[in-house]
């Protein structure tokens, strides 16, 4: 495993309890029903439909959609994350499954899934330009790749947060350790959405699109799960 995400991975596991608590509280909060506003722009809600959540975390996206009636497999590197995960779906009384696998070289059935879904990982692969061709070999012709990100490693840290924000908590080691994460991801990345757009064509995806505004909508209350920093949503079709 390269370096950097063996990094990532135990950056989260030492942020895993804390960070699942946060999610439950959104899932129970109105960005409930903002989020999906947002996927059924680009997710059919008629039928039932195969879905992957890339990076899911402690599972909020798997569980957003599999109370949708769909059916969610989340898959993530660190298990930690993915141990919290499976705890959160029992208590909420969700069916969803989790796995521990790399987002760039997911162990999966080609040609399996109506949409995958990501928020907040591309941006930590090393490798995205395999990471995109093997999500490609996933997807069902037609098939829509939803991903919410932003241009982290040159994201402002100068911007405010509401006094209750998660990181106002993180320890100043693992401040520094993100930190240096970006610092080691920054060189081999070009500015984002357009590098990956640039990406996501040659890995064989078309009708790419990107939203900008998703940010304004999400986060507009400066509350605990404000993030300072514009997300974009990209997706794409197989």
């Amino acid at each position: 495993m390269d370096e950097v995400k063996t990094r990532i991975s135990s950056y989260w596991s030492q942020r895993a309890e804390q960070f699942s608590a946060l999610r439950v509280k959104e899932y129970e909060s109105d960005k409930h029903m903002l989020w999906m506003a947002e996927f059924k722009k680009y997710i059919p809600s008629d039928r039932s439909l195969d879905i992957l959540d890339v990076g899911t975390g402690t599972g909020f996206f798997a569980m957003l959609l599999s109370q949708e009636g769909h059916c969610v497999t989340g898959i993530d590197l660190c298990p930690d994350m993915i141990e919290q995960a499976r705890k959160t779906a029992v208590s909420l009384g969700i069916h969803a499954n989790f796995h521990i696998m790399d987002a760039e070289h997911p162990l999966l059935r080609p040609a399996s899934y109506d949409a995958i879904v990501t928020r907040n990982l591309t941006w930590t692969l090393p490798h995205l330009d395999s990471a995109y061709r093997a999500w490609h070999t996933l997807l069902k012709p037609g098939g829509v790749l939803v991903n919410f990100d932003a241009d982290y490693c040159r994201e402002d840290n100068s911007q405010p947060l509401p006094a209750n924000h998660a990181h106002k908590n993180i320890s100043s080691a693992l401040v520094q350790e993100y930190e240096s994460i970006k610092d080691t991801l920054r060189p081999s990345q070009k500015p984002r959405p357009e590098w990956d757009m640039e990406l996501l064509a040659e890995a064989g995806f078309h009708d790419i699109r990107v939203d900008r505004s998703v940010w304004k909508r999400i986060y507009s209350d400066f509350d605990e799960f404000y993030n300072p920093t514009p997300i974009f949503t990209i997706s794409a079709k197989a």
